[in-house]
């Protein structure tokens, strides 16, 4: 008798409504491949976008949902030499977190910290792995520069101001209520914008002595980026990472040329295995050891149970989230310890 495994599909495009649990056979890795039991697997705006039929999985790659996970190796294929049995592991995937079982390559994972527990762990790999290709590679920010961050306590925001942070950059971070803008300055940031009822291109200039941030890293599209072009430093850099308020505008480019601005765009999911292994050394040898020692963690806003799939999504529906939200696959026979299994 085949073994199976539950997984999350959208069953057609639609809301949190549409997402079933359903019944697969559990895979079996290949060259370079683990197989993972799956304790908890982050939630982001790209499983949202897939629900709604607007972000496809790569061709090859399974329909259920996730991007990112956490659990402990059970199996390896061939050519794995990293990891073995019994390891906690953390990993960015195509597709298939929202499982009890997946399949992960052995070059977009890496080894749980001890400091990090499973739920803290599956916040890690899709928001890290982004924000160090965008902001730190792409936007090439350095320490005493200053970063504008949009949507600050969003995951990709709480994970780009501990790191810009950590790192001695000086953040700016917008938000649109007073309590989300305090979760910025709560997490490190020098100062927050009420995008609400304050004009970001004028406050970042003053709180910048009129020059302007040196890197903006924007999810929103639609009238920012002509607004981010406004306000970026000479020779500053913007990072297009979404466009949550729309890829369409009238932008007027002519700062991108008087002001030498680089504006990049980069999506992470379909990039190859070799580019995302690069990353993971990255981060391996420039992150980890923050998160070892405690000086930057994902935060989390809310944990989930798997059978309450729906329910995760409809608080990202709501984006009043701060932080990440976590589906959690435990069992009261599993151990979630930091360091368990480590």
């Amino acid at each position: 008798m085949s073994l199976t495994m539950r997984g999350v599909v959208a069953t057609q495009p639609g809301g949190p409504e549409v997402l079933d649990i359903i019944t697969r056979p559990r895979p079996a890795p290949g060259d370079g491949e683990m197989l993972v039991r799956v304790r908890a697997a982050g939630i982001n705006r790209p499983d949202v976008m897939q629900r709604q039929g607007n972000y496809p999985p790569p061709p090859g790659a399974s329909d259920i949902l996730g991007l990112e996970l956490a659990g402990t190796v059970e199996a390896v294929g061939p050519n794995v030499t990293r990891f073995k049995e019994g390891d906690r592991v953390m990993a960015l995937v195509h597709s298939g977190a929202y499982a009890d079982w997946a399949i992960i390559q052995e070059g977009a994972t890496l080894p749980i910290p001890n400091s990090l527990d499973f739920v803290e762990a599956a916040a890690f790999p899709e928001t890290f792995f982004t924000v160090w290709s965008n902001v730190f590679e792409r936007a090439r920010l350095v320490a005493g520069e200053t970063i504008l961050i949009h949507g600050g306590t969003s995951g990709i925001g709480t994970t780009a101001i501990s790191l810009a942070k950590a790192l001695g950059a000086r953040v700016i971070a917008t938000a649109g209520s007073e309590e989300k803008c305090q979760a910025c300055l709560d997490l490190g940031a020098d100062a927050a914008i009420n995008y609400r009822n304050q004009d970001f291109v004028k406050e970042s200039r003053a709180l910048t002595d009129g020059r302007g941030p040196d890197v903006i890293l924007d999810m929103v599209g639609g009238e920012y980026i002509a607004r981010n072009l406004d306000a970026v430093a000479v020779d500053g850099r913007i990072a297009q990472i979404a466009f949550l308020g729309g890829s369409k505008a009238e932008v007027d480019f002519t700062p991108l040329l008087m002001k030498r601005v680089t504006l990049s765009g980069s999506t992470l999911r379909a990039r190859p295995i070799e580019m995302k292994a690069k990353l993971a050394d990255a981060l391996r040898e420039k992150v980890l050891p923050f998160i070892e020692a405690g000086k930057v963690k994902p935060l989390i806003d809310s944990v989930f149970a798997f059978e309450d799939v729906r329910q995760a999504h409809a608080r990202m529906d709501t984006g009043a989230h701060i932080g990440k939200i976590v589906l959690s696959m435990e069992t009261d026979g599993d151990k979630t310890e930091k360091g368990a299994g480590a």
